[in-house]
């Protein structure tokens, strides 16, 4: 289980309050207003925000202080975070092998997950011969090779047209959720969480509130989450 133990996150005037656990193999999806803290969360968890106190915890093992390369975590960012002078093989390989030193069955992975998310023979072109849609699978491929036990979703599909987007949500179910990863998706969208999420967690008023069944949430939404949903 991951946990955030009376963890607080502080950016200048701006604070937030997490007491929570994310279910083993679950996804949960985090959803509440725009600045409410979505992201930061996801920050602190990856290691790229240092708490202001608190803890993070992976079942045993107390994650507070490691250093991102060191977590059990894997992310997918809203810009995919691709590398424009590597091809889409070589962005793949870097989940495996950060210096690119990769052998032939380290290669013969990387070709065959790309082929898993539907590139298949795509694996030497640069990410500007990428339409959108394509990189947001060339990031999931890396995600999937890397095979960490966490992965993180920066709602890296926001800026894909509806049924785009729905087909990389159902990529991310068939393969993430399936093989047991636990999987945090930062969306502003009740229809996603509905689609992939196991579990919401409302993030609003500085607090990221306990995760609760989807459709037990969506069918009798708080007040708070009233509000946003309009």
């Amino acid at each position: 289980m991951l946990i955030c133990e009376n963890l607080v996150m502080r950016q200048g005037a701006f604070s937030l309050h997490a007491d929570v656990a994310f279910e083993l193999g679950k996804a949960t999806a985090l959803i509440g207003p725009s600045g409410a803290g979505k992201s930061t969360l996801l920050a602190a968890i990856a290691g790229f925000l240092a708490p202001a106190s608190g803890r993070l915890l992976w079942g045993d093992a107390d994650l507070t202080n490691a250093p991102p390369g060191d977590r059990p975590v894997s992310m997918l960012f809203q810009d995919n975070n691709l590398f424009p002078h590597l091809s889409a093989a070589r962005n793949v390989g870097l989940g495996l092998r950060p210096d690119l030193q990769l052998g032939v069955k380290e290669k013969s992975q990387v070709a065959a997950t790309l082929a898993d998310v539907g590139l298949e023979g795509l694996g030497d072109r640069k990410p500007s011969a990428l339409s959108g849609g394509q990189q947001s699978r060339v990031a999931l491929a890396r995600v999937l090779v890397a095979d960490r036990p966490v992965v993180l979703l920066d709602e890296p599909f926001s800026a894909l047209g509806p049924a785009l987007k729905n087909e990389m949500l159902d990529l991310v179910k068939g393969k993430l959720v399936a093989a047991g990863k636990t999987v945090v998706m930062v969306t502003h969208d009740p229809v996603d969480a509905r689609r992939i999420a196991d579990m919401v967690s409302l993030v609003a008023d500085g607090d990221v509130h306990q995760p609760v069944a989807t459709d037990v949430l969506f069918d009798d939404p708080p007040p708070a989450l009233k509000a946003y949903l309009g």
